[in-house]
């Protein structure tokens, strides 16, 4: 007779499974497996990926099948065919649980598999790079196949000592690394058909990410006022520095005492960073004949064939010259200095720090990790148990200088400068380390804004290593920063004593002469300094001011250096020559009302333009001192004076005292009156009067000139090849960043109302985001 399938076993067989159950349990315990309750459910434990993702999850109904009735001996009751029914609509339904349910997110994992293939990359460019094989500089495909022993029939030979030490590199780094290191072996040895199959994954450029806001600094309040001062001047700082980013640290207080330094009359601008601006928004249209964003037009050579296209003259020919010279001089010793790099390994341990070195291996592992806060509770054990070890206080001193980069932290960044200073200070500390821990904290210094600080430590440096002449150059460079020109100039004619075919003091040497208007004198120190090819000299400034001294000369192959320059990316062309600019924004000399959207604007001007002239008339009388003259070494001749009402979208101090109805009326116009990158300010001229041809410091903004007091003829403006005058109460529009050239040859003063408003292709993100200038 059968059993019943809701019979339950007897009481006897189910203890004795329960003590069979409890004997594995305790058998897993002593073999080293654990139990529920240490580390809970399986599918809790599993429940969400490292980057908070929800895991893929398995559905089970977690019953046992019970034998159906008439099951006899728990053997099967259906029939064979029964069983792969059912099989088969499990299939079934397991495929449409996995692509209709996504059980499975496979994007997740092909993105995984792309996300290791990238970081491996960055592993092969640092670490493997000692396996350079072919002396290209890098450890790609050629370099594994030497590695695996590949041969060139497709057989391998054993390589395996190197091979294990690579495999220990990696292993440093974790089962991703060791994953993504086998995945570049599967390309190395796979077929390039297959390997074609693989796309690549898309990589974000700098250039493509949203840019930062930035805060306005310390210099935010009203200024108070060089009524003079335009900031076409910005473009002759000649000093090589780091951008700043004013969204990470606020430079000292300039009210602290010895923090503040006043410019001297031809010192250089220590504003004058040369910084890449963000990308703007792509705008629709024709950009005209003068669309020329340097880095566009080099992405644009490289897909189209090279076309002539004629540039504007003036009279005589701007010959173009190949790039190849000054690109072949700049690899050789960039090459030169890689050599260099690799023949000295520096020694930073000295005995106490050898023997702790597993230590700082194991510390400075997790700093090279991005384990920071391990990192700093590391080093700071160290330090605690071995105060003399220079190398334990300098890698304390890396950890701070990392925080405060990822914290944004200025507190952070000068205890980095204070144990920087501590290490170089220790006894027995080696040289490289002594030097390495000193040039950092003169460099964390200068972008703190300590300016005297760096200079000091830099100073502490040449002290110590008195023959470095690289040091000497850097010390020039805080001299320069602090406007000290003379301190500058001494310690560059110290090395080009010593060293007389120096290309980084040649061209700061140069440009010091310049800016002191020993024009002639310049070109030879600008021109041998460029021509070197040197590090550190491949400087767009460099460019312009030997260009602009050879202009001042007559000599027209200021144009050759120009074009070069333009060739080497610094300029967008031979014509705009601006240091600081917006990619993509279109560009032309001259532009009519309609064009730049400002058509508003540009009536209130031209109607009221009667109540605007009686005003500066009335506060031109120099006893007043409101016409100010100009200090920026634009004139080669003649008298110009400058009333300036805004600059930098603020109003200068109290100026508008004197004109109020015309500061009334701008105040309608926020593209003028917030225009960061420019001014509204009276121009004066007297005849006799001749402005070199000049260009202005950034493509962002336009400039209007009102006519107010215009004596006929002989006051006339050319900006590229095209020259006209002005008329009284009408509005001419150019953008400044291209050359314009001024003459005064009337027989009356000459008066005019500049203002300048942002260029229209600028979006309103970028107007409140770009730093002043």
């Amino acid at each position: 007779m059968q059993r019943c399938a809701s019979s339950q076993p007897p009481v006897e067989e189910i203890h004795a499974e329960e003590e069979e159950e409890e004997e594995d349990r305790e058998v897993f315990q002593e073999m080293g497996g654990v139990n529920e309750e240490q580390v809970g459910p399986v599918e809790e434990a599993s429940a969400w990926e490292p980057d908070g993702r929800p895991a893929p999850v398995e559905h089970k109904n977690g019953k046992r099948a019970e034998a159906g009735p008439g099951a006899a001996d728990g053997g099967p009751r259906f029939s064979m065919f029964t069983w792969l029914v059912v099989v088969a609509l499990l299939g079934v339904w397991s495929s449409v649980a996995v692509f209709y349910f996504d059980i499975v997110d496979y994007d997740r994992v092909l993105a995984r598999a792309q996300e290791f293939r990238m970081n491996f990359s960055e592993v092969l460019q640092g670490k493997l790079a000692a396996y350079d094989t072919d002396g290209d500089g890098d450890f790609d495909v050629e370099d594994a196949k030497v590695l695996l022993g590949l041969t060139k029939d497709g057989g391998r030979s054993a390589n395996a000592e190197s091979l294990e030490e690579v495999l220990n590199i990696l292993a440093e780094e974790g089962s991703d690394w060791i994953y993504g290191f086998f995945t570049f072996l599967y390309d190395v040895v796979s077929p390039p058909a297959q390997r074609e199959k693989t796309s690549k994954p898309e990589v974000e450029t700098p250039t493509q990410r949203a840019p930062e806001p930035e805060e306005d600094g310390p210099g935010a309040e009203e200024t108070s006022a060089p009524g003079s001062q335009d900031v076409e001047s910005e473009i002759q700082a000649a000093v090589p520095l780091p951008p700043l980013d004013d969204s990470h640290f606020v430079p000292d207080d300039p009210t602290e005492p010895g923090q503040r330094y006043e410019e001297e009359p031809g010192s250089i601008d220590t504003t004058g960073v040369l910084v890449e601006e963000n990308q703007p928004e792509e705008t629709e249209g024709e950009s005209g004949r003068y669309q020329t964003s340097s880095k566009l037009s080099q992405e644009a050579e490289a897909e189209k064939p090279p076309k002539a296209e004629p540039e504007p003259q003036t009279g005589s020919t701007r010959p173009t010259e190949s790039r190849q010279a000054a690109d072949g001089a700049a690899e050789k010793a960039a090459e030169e200095q890689k050599d260099k790099a690799k023949k000295k390994k520096p020694k930073l341990l000295n005995k106490i720090d050898k023997s702790i070195k597993s230590e700082i291996d194991a510390a400075e592992r997790l700093r090279k990790k991005g384990n920071l806060d391990l990192a700093l509770k590391a080093f700071d054990s160290l330090v605690q148990q071995h105060p003399l070890s220079p190398r334990a206080r300098y890698g304390k001193a890396q950890v701070q200088d990392d925080l405060a980069d990822k914290l944004r932290s200025n507190d952070l960044l000068q205890s980095a400068i204070n144990t920087y200073g501590e290490a170089a200070e220790l006894p027995d500390v080696t040289s490289d380390l002594l030097r390495a821990a000193l040039k950092r904290r003169a460099e964390r210094q200068q972008f703190l804004g300590r300016m005297r600080g760096s200079l000091a430590t830099l100073q502490k440096l040449v002290n110590a290593f008195p023959d470095d002449v690289g040091l000497r150059n850097d010390l020039g460079v805080a001299h320069l920063l602090l406007g000290d020109n003379k301190g500058a100039k001494k310690v560059y004619e110290e090395v080009l004593a010593v060293a007389p075919s120096n290309g980084f003091a040649k061209v700061h040497y140069g440009f010091i002469l310049k800016a002191e208007n020993k024009i002639a004198e310049s070109i030879p120190y600008l021109r041998e300094g460029l021509e070197s090819g040197e590090p550190g000299t491949d400087d767009g400034r460099f460019y312009f001011h030997l260009g602009d001294a050879l202009q001042r000369v007559g000599d027209d192959s200021a144009y050759q250096w120009y074009e070069r320059g333009h060739q080497r990316g610094h300029f967008a062309s031979v014509w705009q020559r601006s240091l600081y600019n917006v990619e993509g924004l279109k560009a032309q000399p001259w532009w009519t009302p309609q064009e730049t959207g400002y058509v508003d604007l540009v009536r209130m001007l031209e109607r009221n333009w009667k109540t605007i002239r009686d005003e500066a008339l009335a506060v031109m009388d120099r006893s007043r001192g409101r016409f100010l003259p100009e200090e920026e070494n634009l004139r080669e001749k003649g008298e110009w004076g400058q009333y300036t009402l805004w600059q930098q979208g603020k109003r200068v101090g109290n100026a508008c005292q004197g004109v109020p109805k015309t500061c009334a009326l701008m105040e309608r116009f926020p593209e003028a009156t917030g225009c960061k990158r420019g001014q509204i300010k009276f121009s004066v001229m007297q005849p006799g009067t001749h402005v070199w041809p000049h260009t202005g410091p950034t493509n962002c903004r336009l400039r209007m000139h009102l006519g107010l007091v215009i004596p006929a003829p002989g006051c006339r403006i050319r900006c590229t090849d095209q020259t006209r005058e002005w008329e009284e109460g009408k509005v001419l529009i150019f953008d400044d960043s291209f050359e314009h050239e001024v003459w005064q040859d009337a027989d009356s003063y000459r008066l005019i109302f500049i203002v300048d408003v942002w260029h229209p292709e600028l979006s309103q993100y970028q107007r409140q985001t770009l730093s002043p200038i």
